[in-house]
Parts: C-alpha cells; sequence; structure tokens
C-alpha cells in the first residue's frame, strides 16, 4: 500500500491552485450570473468588489477600473443585476470569484426598484422641495439647452425659438445616452452656471436640458444622481425637456419646471413676439387713449374750480389797505421813538458833567483810604495776639518744666516695674502648685508604687502586657519587670523545671526604701 501511494504525483501548493485555477477559467470562461448585489466596495485603486447574492449563495465579484468607468450603471446595494464574464480563483486566500466584463439591470422592474430607492433618498434630502425652485424670466436674453448638438431635438428647439421670439441660445454638447451621459449633462449644468454674467461668453438666463423619448435603459442617464443634484444646484432657473410627455425621470422633479417635450419647453421658455407686440400696442392705445380721458377730465374739473375763484384784485384789495394804514403808523412811530431816545441821552449828558465825575472819583479814593486803614487796625491786632499766643507756649516749654515732667514720668514707669514683679511673682507661684498637685495625681497612679509593694510586670517577646496565662505558649520568651529592674524568663510548660533565668542590669535605685517583710515572687 505504500508503494502505491508513492508512484501518486507531488504537487506544490503553488502548482495545484494555479492548476485549479485553469481548470475553473476553462470551464467557466464565459457565464452570464443573475444575482442581487450585496456587499460593495471602491477602494482608491478604482475597482470595484461586490457580492453577488440569492436566498442560498453569495459569489464574490471583481470589476477591474477600465471596466468600471465604462458601466452603464454603477452597481449599487439591492441592486438585481446580471453579471457576465468569468469564474477564476484568487490563490492567494484560496478562493474562487467572479471577473465581471460587463453588469446590466435583471430587467426593468430592477430598475423601477432602484429608481423608487434613489427617489426617496433624494426626497429625503429636500431636493424636490416645491419652495427651492425659481421662477422663470418673463422673456430672457440668453437660453442654454444641454442637450446632442446632432439630435432632432436641438433643432426642433431652435426652430420653435425662431419662430416665436428670436434670441441668442447658447448649445453645451452632450451624449444623452450612455455610460457617460449622466455626468456630461451634470457637468453642462454647471458649467453654465460657471459663467460670469457680462463676459466674453454670456450667461445663460434660462437653461433647458432636453432629449428625446426612449425606454427607461435609455433615460437612465438623466437619473443619476450628479444630475440631479446639478439641477437642484443650479442657480439660473432650469426646465427639463426630457423624453415625451409620458417619461418621467428624477431630474423633472428637480428641474424648476418640468415641460412635456422640447418643443414645449421652447413654447414655454419664449413668448410669441407678434402676440407680444400686439399686446404692448394694445396697452399702448389703452393708456394714451386713459390719459386723454383723465387729462380731460382734471382740465373741467379745473375750469368749474376756477369759476368759482373771487378775482385776483379783490383778494388784494384789504391786504393792501392794511399795508398802507401800517406804513403811516410807522412814521409815526419812528418820529416818536426819536425824539424819546433823543431826551433820554441829553438827560444822561447833564448827569455826566466834569464836577460829578471829580466828585465821585474824590469819595472812591476816600472809601479806598478808609478801608486800607481798617485793614491795617486789624492786621496789627491779629499779629499781636499770635504773639501773646505764642509768649504763653514758650512760657510752658521752660526748662524746669520739662525736668518736671521728666521726674514725674520717672516715677510712674518705676511704680509700674514693681507692680509688674509683684505680678510675676505671684503668677509662677500659682503654676508651681498647680505643677504639684499634677505631679502628685501622677504619682498616685503610676503603676510604678504597685511594684514598690511586690507585684511583677510581665511582658512578651514583643513588650507587649501578659494578661492572661492561655496567651504564653511553652518556650515563649518572657521579660519580668520588677521595682528595682527586670529579668529574662522562658515559659515552662507542665511538669517541666523552668531553667534559672539570666538577670538583667538592675536599674539605678529609685531612692525609696525596699518596704521590709515583702517576700520575693522568684
Amino acid at each position: 500500500m505504500s508503494e502505491s501511494q508513492s508512484n501518486v504525483a507531488e504537487f506544490s501548493v503553488s502548482e495545484i491552485s494555479f492548476s485549479i485555477k485553469r481548470t475553473m477559467e476553462d470551464t467557466f470562461g464565459y457565464v452570464r450570473v443573475r444575482g442581487e448585489l450585496g456587499r460593495i466596495s471602491r477602494p482608491g485603486s478604482g475597482h470595484i468588489y461586490l457580492d453577488l447574492k440569492d436566498d442560498r449563495s453569495v459569489l464574490s465579484g471583481v470589476i477591474w477600473r477600465g471596466v468600471a468607468s465604462k458601466l452603464k450603471i454603477q452597481p449599487e446595494q439591492g441592486l438585481e443585476v446580471i453579471a457576465t464574464g468569468k469564474i477564476t480563483t484568487f490563490p492567494g486566500q484560496s478562493k474562487y470569484q467572479m471577473v465581471i466584463d460587463a453588469l446590466e439591470p435583471a430587467g426593468a422592474g430592477a430598475l423601477m426598484a432602484l429608481l423608487e430607492e434613489r427617489k426617496k433618498k433624494l426626497a429625503a434630502e429636500g431636493l424636490f422641495a416645491e419652495e427651492a425652485k425659481k421662477k422663470l424670466p418673463p422673456l430672457p436674453k440668453v437660453i442654454g439647452v444641454v442637450t446632442s448638438p446632432t439630435g432632432a431635438v436641438i433643432r426642433d428647439i431652435l426652430h420653435r425659438i425662431s419662430d416665436r421670439f428670436p434670441i441668442h441660445v447658447l448649445v453645451w454638447p452632450v451624449r444623452v445616452q450612455g455610460e457617460t451621459s449622466g455626468a456630461e449633462v451634470a457637468n453642462g449644468i454647471r458649467g453654465f452656471n460657471a459663467l460670469a454674467p457680462g463676459g466674453s461668453i454670456p450667461r445663460p438666463d434660462l437653461v433647458i436640458v432636453a432629449r428625446g423619448g426612449g425606454s427607461i435603459e435609455d433615460l437612465w442617464g438623466f437619473n443619476e444622481e450628479a444630475v440631479v443634484r446639478a439641477a437642484a444646484d443650479s442657480a439660473i432657473p432650469l426646465i427639463s425637456a426630457v423624453g415625451h410627455e409620458t417619461d418621467w425621470t428624477l431630474i423633472d422633479l428637480a428641474a424648476d419646471l418640468r415641460a412635456p417635450t422640447p418643443t414645449g419647453a421652447a413654447e414655454i421658455a419664449v413668448p410669441v413676439k407678434a402676440e407680444l407686440m400686439a399686446m404692448v400696442d394694445d396697452r399702448s392705445r389703452r393708456l394714451n387713449s386713459g390719459l386723454v380721458r383723465f387729462v380731460t377730465g382734471r382740465r373741467t374739473e379745473l375750469r368749474a374750480a376756477s369759476a368759482a375763484l373771487p378775482q385776483p384784485q379783490d383778494l388784494l384789495a384789504l391786504p393792501r389797505q392794511k399795508f398802507d394804514n401800517l406804513a403811516n403808523s410807522l412814521e409815526r412811530s419812528l418820529i416818536v421813538s426819536t425824539r424819546t431816545h433823543r431826551t433820554h441821552f441829553q438827560t444822561l449828558h447833564g448827569r455826566l458833567s466834569p464836577m460829578l465825575l471829580t466828585r465821585l472819583t474824590s469819595k472812591a479814593r476816600q472809601d479806598l483810604v478808609q478801608n486800607s486803614e481798617r485793614q491795617q487796625r486789624a492786621l496789627k491786632v491779629a499779629v499781636a495776639q499770635k504773639r501773646q499766643a505764642y509768649a504763653a507756649l514758650a512760657a510752658r516749654l521752660t526748662p524746669g518744666r520739662l525736668a518736671q515732667q521728666t521726674v514725674l514720668g520717672q516715677e510712674r514707669l518705676a511704680g509700674l516695674g514693681e507692680r509688674l514683679e509683684r505680678a510675676y511673682v505671684a503668677r509662677v507661684s500659682q503654676e508651681k502648685a498647680r505643677l504639684d498637685g499634677l505631679q502628685k495625681l501622677l504619682k498616685s497612679l503610676s503603676y510604678k508604687d504597685v511594684l514598690a509593694r511586690g507585684y511583677a510586670v510581665v511582658r512578651n517577646d514583643q513588650g507587649h502586657p501578659v494578661r492572661s496565662a492561655d496567651a504564653v505558649a511553652p518556650g515563649a520568651a518572657l521579660s519580668i519587670e520588677l521595682a528595682d529592674g527586670s529579668i529574662d524568663a522562658v515559659a515552662a510548660g507542665a511538669g517541666e523545671t523552668p531553667a534559672p533565668a539570666k538577670a538583667r542590669p538592675k536599674k539605678a535605685a529609685s531612692g525609696k526604701p525596699k518596704p521590709a517583710g515583702q517576700g520575693d515572687l522568684f
């Protein structure tokens, strides 16, 4: 049996792994697998790692970076898809996986389910809110159109605008179907918004995103999240004209207005020039006739009001008479006022004669001299009073007076020193007596007197007093304190004769005689 086993070919781990890899790829070199997308991972390398699953199994899959950029739809968790590719193995982990070359939804039902889920997500973010929608300009000067430059849609829009009201139209060319259509439409919307007002390229006043009809797969680019966000973020009012009237996409919900068709968008964007001019002419005629009627009516009212007014000469007659009366009164008043002032000035001239001025000056000089004399006398009196006060103070500050005050101070200081000494002696005596009493109390409570009467204190090897015989084990070291010193001892068991204890050096005698007749415990 061992010889037959030795004839079996041996493989290394790498050889058997790559052999299995070739077998898998040869057997499943091209397969289409239908399943629901589970876990989806997008690392920085650009590859996409995902799981295809059904109710019983899970198949790992990978989409390389070059293929991922060309996918018609981007993988999203929960979407039912049909994946096309080959089955291979990953030798590094002994796993098999599917290398996906193409990915498509598993029918319209899967796309509709994904569309509903994306619609709920974007609606929860407020991208479809009615209060965020902008009003369209009544007569835009420039219109920007995001659509294919070669299709019938742009020709219909340009033809309709030219018939109704020819204005400047800018076309942002994009693909309206395919893998890159969503990104191109989003870039077109953002590109029109990025144009500066007043620049070399005029900034549109209105943007139309247009495409002809088609299936849900054909219109899927206008359901991309990037397109919806670009439409919702657009600062320029935006009309969505994607598909026929029965078709709808997510950009229709995010746009400021949805048109049923691209031609309908052109009709909404601009009015009919002839109708507008007719309306302006009609309103101009109505305005002119209204102005004529207004002016005629006001002229009639003015004439009626002027007929009821008095003549101008009648209005000015009474004020003119009052003016004449006041003029005559003013002349008489000026004459009387001049005479009164002249009399007053003459009176003042008589009072201001040179003799009067001389008298007034002499009187003022006399008053000044009298005031000066009074102030000098008051100053002399004040100086005399201050001199007397200073003399009294000087008399009090004689050397004899100072010596007398010094003697009195020394006597008072000596008396205070005697009082302090007596108080100190009395306090010391009180504290000495109190200390003697405490010493006697301590002596009466000390155990030393008890030892002097023949008792002893037994301590263990740790220096703690022994309070019970049960606390001493046989052979334990003990210390016995007597009145005149301490001795070491060893506890003996029952029936044993204790060894003679080695006496410690005696302490100095306390000075008290040992009581006569007191026996030794040992």
